[in-house]
């Protein structure tokens, strides 16, 4: 379940309105965004026959920054039209604004936050992109889907390791993760393959993006954010390629201009920032499980495109995991929290009738 919203402070929207949006935000974008990562390992599976990891990486965040930043343009023309009222009513509404804090000493935080949140999800994702397609070419699109989204049962881990209290349902689910990434990834051998090995870095990594991405979607904006650590991404990985590879052709890169113009531009410069705007004010594991969802669209557009097929032992080990996903996601807490609440209230009602038995 999401966090609950709060409609004050919000002079532009009624309860109605705000509330609808909210739930958009929340939960269609994460679905939009899940929708065109499942697409984008079809698209990535087949640039990797053709570029290099690194230089792919250079040129789509490239374009993907190019993209973001004429989104920007808009958007601050856009502000410019409505008027300075309007903006500072845009943010009370969207962001949390530290209590005591004026908008002008807010918009300076802004500016700060952006350059440490960009820099910190950019690193990220550097590292995270290039493990991915690194991995991609010989894991296959379907299966290099669920291998990914195992940061959404290690996200409540790592909340954990951070001193937050774990469920029984996340032991449970780590448990049936780790069977199923057994059967997707371990062969009868005993044996991994080093492409999975580097998926499931990019889990690990793909998790910590998250959770930056959770503190900072508060208060910065998401187009901004987005644009910051795609550009951090094509300088590093712009770096790394002049280091261990040689700069891709121009026609290789002609070859897998499809791919390459997809995944810059619906994966990096749209799904990313639905992703950003998505979590704010949002429960990152609620988030999480939605954006999962890519693994079922990488199967399925991989067994449509490409022709990916599974063994059995893989379909099952995808199957568990799914299952796993699910059963970290169940909201447990929020009952217990109501029966809380029905308790106090009970309480409450015993205490009033007492008072009126002393008063008699």
């Amino acid at each position: 379940m999401n966090k609950e919203v709060s409609v004050e402070n919000k002079p532009h929207l009624n309860e109605k309105s705000y509330l609808k949006t909210s739930f958009i935000r929340q939960n269609i974008l994460p679905i939009l965004a899940a929708f065109i990562w499942g697409t984008s390992f079809v698209a990535q599976s087949i640039a990797s026959k053709t570029i290099l990891p690194f230089g792919f990486n250079a040129v789509r965040n490239w374009i993907a920054s190019a993209f973001l930043f004429l989104m920007m343009l808009l958007f601050k023309l856009y502000q410019k039209k409505q008027g300075k009222a309007a903006y500072s009513a845009y943010l009370k509404a969207s962001f949390k604004i530290p209590k005591g804090m004026d908008i002008e000493s807010f918009k300076k935080k802004q500016k700060k936050d952006l350059v440490i949140g960009g820099t910190l999800c950019g690193l990220a994702l550097t590292v995270a992109m290039n493990l991915q397609q690194s991995g991609i070419g010989d894991s296959g699109a379907g299966k290099a889907g669920f291998i990914t989204v195992m940061y959404v049962v290690l996200v409540p881990v790592f909340g954990f390791i951070m001193g937050k209290k774990t469920p029984a349902k996340i032991v449970v689910s780590v448990i049936l993760a780790v069977i199923g990434l057994y059967l997707l990834c371990i062969k009868e051998d005993f044996t991994i393959e080093r492409s999975d090995i580097y998926l499931l870095c990019c889990a690990v990594v793909l998790t910590i993006q998250i959770l930056v991405v959770d503190h900072y979607a508060n208060y910065v904006n998401g187009i901004s954010l987005s644009w910051f650590q795609f550009t951090v991404v094509a300088v590093l990985s712009t770096i790394l390629m002049l280091i261990f590879e040689k700069p891709p052709e121009i026609q290789l890169i002609k070859n897998a201009i499809g791919p390459i113009l997809y995944t810059g531009i619906m994966s990096n410069g749209i799904a990313y920032t639905l992703q950003t705007l998505s979590q704010r004010g949002s429960n990152p594991t609620v988030v999480s499980l939605l954006l999962c969802v890519e693994a079922v669209f990488a199967v399925i557009f991989g067994a449509i495109i490409l022709k990916e097929e599974m063994l059995p032992r893989e379909i099952v080990g995808c199957i568990i995991m799914f299952i796993a996903v699910i059963i970290s996601q169940i909201p447990i807490r929020e009952n217990k929290n109501r029966n809380k609440s029905k308790n106090k209230s009970k309480n409450k009602s015993k205490n009033k009738s007492k008072n009126k038995n002393e008063t008699r």
